[in-house]
């Protein structure tokens, strides 16, 4: 099951934020890189999000100003998420890092056959985080 999108045009439209402020919130750390997807459309590529996460955020960021200023929701962000464990795949083509709790299935596929593999993962971040 794919997870759900929501187009960077309607993501600026449902909260009222700027592209400009929304850029401004990726370059401060506020928003991860990885959240910023790229496919093709009819006219050339458009910008899409995980919905459930980037209007989690966004929300948090626009209810949050008043309470903390940018630069520190940016510092608790970051501390979050260099907390959370991440699945790691290096390549000869470069890394790709993913956070496990957005892990949706983690499988190998070899001469037909598929083997699921997060499970494993699972069962590794539990055991680190102490939840045996």
């Amino acid at each position: 099951m794919e997870e759900e999108k929501i187009t960077k045009k309607d993501l600026l439209a449902r909260y009222g934020i700027s592209y400009g402020a929304l850029y401004r919130w990726k370059r401060m750390k506020l928003i991860p890189e990885a959240w910023f997807e790229h496919r093709a459309a009819p006219t050339g590529q458009e910008t899409v999000f995980p919905r459930a996460l980037i209007c989690a955020r966004i929300e948090e960021i626009l209810g949050g100003k008043d309470e903390a200023s940018l630069d520190e929701m940016a510092r608790r962000f970051g501390a979050a998420e260099a907390d959370d464990a991440r699945l790691v795949v290096r390549t000869r083509y470069g890394e790709s890092s993913f956070p496990a709790s957005d892990l949706l299935a983690v499988s190998v596929r070899c001469g037909g056959a598929e083997e699921d593999l997060l499970h494993i993962i699972k069962e590794i971040t539990e055991k680190r985080n102490g939840h045996e």
